[in-house]
């Protein structure tokens, strides 16, 4: 009977459970980018990816979310329990995963109010839950967007159509407020923001901060981590989890780098 219990409780304060996982770009022979990595995400914590260029944290980010241009072959994504390795992205993100990407694209003639509408009613759908009315939808919007800081000339542009690079964050941090999903993946966000936009992230992170909502911070600098405390710090390199620790350990590599987690090159002798 304990047993049992403490197996339901490990499960209950689940949220993300990633093992051995390997993945490839889609139909490219010896492509293989993720070899093994295993990470363990609990409900409430934060958690930051770090690593040097091209040591696969963008692809992580990508294959949680279930992006097509990658093929798993090995290993398992569990999110709340639940296999979610052959779900598409919609029906992962109708479960409660969102990925921030590092370069938001721009979608004409869809403004913001449409597109949040249209998402949270997909949800709502996809979980046999009732629709929010528009007038109870754009009392949350108006709600939001003023929570979020965000100019109200801005939201009635086409999503992301001429923004900066920091307007485009606060057009996240505005989805990541009406979404609320359950496990939010931020993809190298603060990526080429100056400080103001870097703190409107870590300001709309901190807000969301609760017992119940994970996040993965993927992020080649520290800089982000200034403002947001993770619980647990990943060093990823060459496609494994090479080193975990607290958030002492983001300052360590902030400070001496990378070079100690990356294995030197062996030259093959003639």
């Amino acid at each position: 009977m304990t047993d049992r219990l403490e197996a339901r409780n490990l499960k209950d304060n689940s949220m993300l459970e990633v093992k051995n996982l390997h993945a490839s770009v889609l139909d490219v022979e010896d492509s293989e980018i993720l070899k093994g990595v295993d990470l363990s995400v609990k409900k409430g914590e934060v958690h930051a990816i770090m690593g040097p260029n091209g040591s696969g944290k963008s692809t992580l980010a990508n294959v949680l979310m279930g992006r097509p241009d990658y093929e798993i072959t090995d290993g398992g994504i569990f999110f709340d329990g639940e296999s979610i390795v052959n779900l598409r992205p919609d029906q992962r993100a109708h479960l409660g995963l969102f990925l921030a990407f590092q370069y938001p694209a721009e979608i004409p003639g869809v403004r913001p109010w449409e597109f949040l509408k249209t998402a949270l009613d997909a949800k709502a759908e996809a979980n046999d839950d009732e629709k929010m009315s528009i007038r109870n939808f754009s009392k949350l919007f108006d709600e939001k967007v003023e929570a979020v800081g965000i100019n109200p000339q801005l939201v009635k542009r086409s999503l992301n159509d001429g923004c900066s690079g920091g307007e485009k964050k606060r057009n996240e941090m505005l989805q990541l407020e009406v979404l609320q999903p359950s496990l939010a993946i931020l993809d190298e966000t603060d990526s080429g923001l100056d400080i103001d936009a870097l703190r409107t992230v870590a300001e709309g992170v901190n807000s969301m901060r609760s017992p119940v909502r994970s996040f993965v911070i993927v992020t080649h600098y520290q800089r982000l981590l200034n403002y947001i405390t993770p619980d647990v710090v990943h060093i990823l390199v060459k496609g494994k989890i090479v080193k975990t620790g607290g958030p002492e350990l983001s300052v360590e590599v902030e400070k001496d780098g990378y070079s100690k987690y990356v294995p030197a090159e062996v030259t093959a002798l003639p």
